[in-house]
């Protein structure tokens, strides 16, 4: 059982959660031939078709926000997949759960020997009343935050925290079916995929759905930023001590509470960070080769976060509740971040996708 970001922060307050070689060429070729329609498949309920297409990936020009990980912006070619029109809601897990009898990591109990192999050497163990399974909330009564590098200042341990109890022991997910599921590592939305026949999308595949109908975008809705407000539950006011609202929820809502996308696609900024199965790699867009169309690639080979070298992270996309210009400014269809995929908290859920070959099997 693996809790290596989550007790990275609890203990150590650092190294935290997330952080605002070679060149792959078996992804690359200049002939490119892309599937181009459903024949034969009928669209599965609740998912949207993302046609096949070329499209511009990474930070685009214009984008004052763009980070360095996010460029040099690329051409890549992403066959058509189906893709959930919204994240997985608590109705959808429960489900699962109910079918499966899964435990998710946040609720197993908690091995320090796993635990310690990813962190720095020589971090001592903490006392065994803190190692209880559970998960990281945000603290919503965070007052006089000193630095924005000091995470801890804002996420907080909670023992009992995990998806039916989304803000510990004595809350409930009753009457939020239709909220995200959060506090799932990545090894439960696997589970979860498994069980429906799905997958996480790729990183690139991400961005082709949050493209819609278009080629270039920087925000799902277009690329004004002042629209962001009504097309995204995102942080208002000064983060993370004053949160004002203005989008009508202050911290996570439920699916389908903006409006979609160009293709029927929900909260593809904001809301809940989404996993994708690429690792994450800050250097991995510098690794490849921008002039040449790469055709659906599956991002780098290894991990590396300068921020967090001691764990394996892949890429997550989308941004959550808790974005704001001044932090992250994730909201955006390029912005990436690493997650530790056997972690969780109450920001992070996914989507699934699945193919035509795998609804044919």
């Amino acid at each position: 059982m693996n809790f290596k970001t989550l007790f990275t922060l609890a203990i150590l307050i650092t190294f935290v959660f997330v952080n605002c070689d070679q060149k792959k060429t078996s992804n690359e070729d200049k002939t490119i031939k892309i599937e181009t329609n459903t024949e034969n498949v009928e669209t599965p309920e609740g998912m949207v078709w993302v046609a096949s297409k070329t499209f511009l990936m990474g930070g685009k020009n214009g984008d004052k926000y763009a980070m360095p990980r996010e460029k040099p912006s690329h051409n890549v070619a992403v066959d058509g997949f189906f893709i959930d029109n919204h994240e997985v809601t608590n109705k959808q897990f429960k489900k699962f759960v109910d079918e499966t009898k899964y435990v998710t990591v946040a609720e197993r109990p908690i091995d320090w020997n796993d635990i310690k192999k990813d962190l720095p050497p020589g971090t001592q163990k903490p006392a065994d009343l803190v190692l209880e399974p559970g998960s990281l909330i945000f603290n919503k009564h965070a007052k006089g935050v000193v630095s924005m590098q000091d995470y801890g200042q804002w996420w907080a341990w909670k023992i009992g925290a995990n998806w039916k109890q989304p803000e510990g022991p004595g809350s409930s997910i009753e009457g939020h079916d239709n909220y995200p599921v959060v506090h799932v590592a990545q090894e439960d939305a696997l589970a979860y995929c498994k069980w429906a026949n799905r997958r996480l999308p790729t990183e690139a595949e991400w961005e082709s759905a949050a493209q819609g109908k278009f080629e270039d975008n920087i925000y799902s809705w277009g690329n004004k930023y002042e629209d962001l407000n009504a097309n995204a539950n995102t942080w208002q006011g000064k983060f993370p001590t004053d949160n004002i609202s203005e989008d009508r929820f202050e911290y996570i809502s439920p699916v389908k509470s903006y409006p979609a996308n160009s293709i029927g696609l929900y909260d593809m900024a904001g809301n809940v960070w989404e996993m994708t199965s690429d690792l994450f790699n800050v250097n991995y867009y510098q690794m490849i080769d921008a002039t040449v169309v790469s055709k659906n690639p599956k991002g780098a080979d290894k991990s590396y976060n300068a921020s967090n070298p001691y764990q394996t992270e892949y890429v997550m996309k989308g941004g959550s509740f808790l974005c704001h210009e001044s932090y992250c400014a994730s909201f955006r269809i390029s912005a990436r971040m690493g997650m530790e995929p056997n972690s969780g908290s109450d920001h992070i859920g996914f989507r699934t996708v699945v193919t035509k070959d795998m609804l044919m099997k």
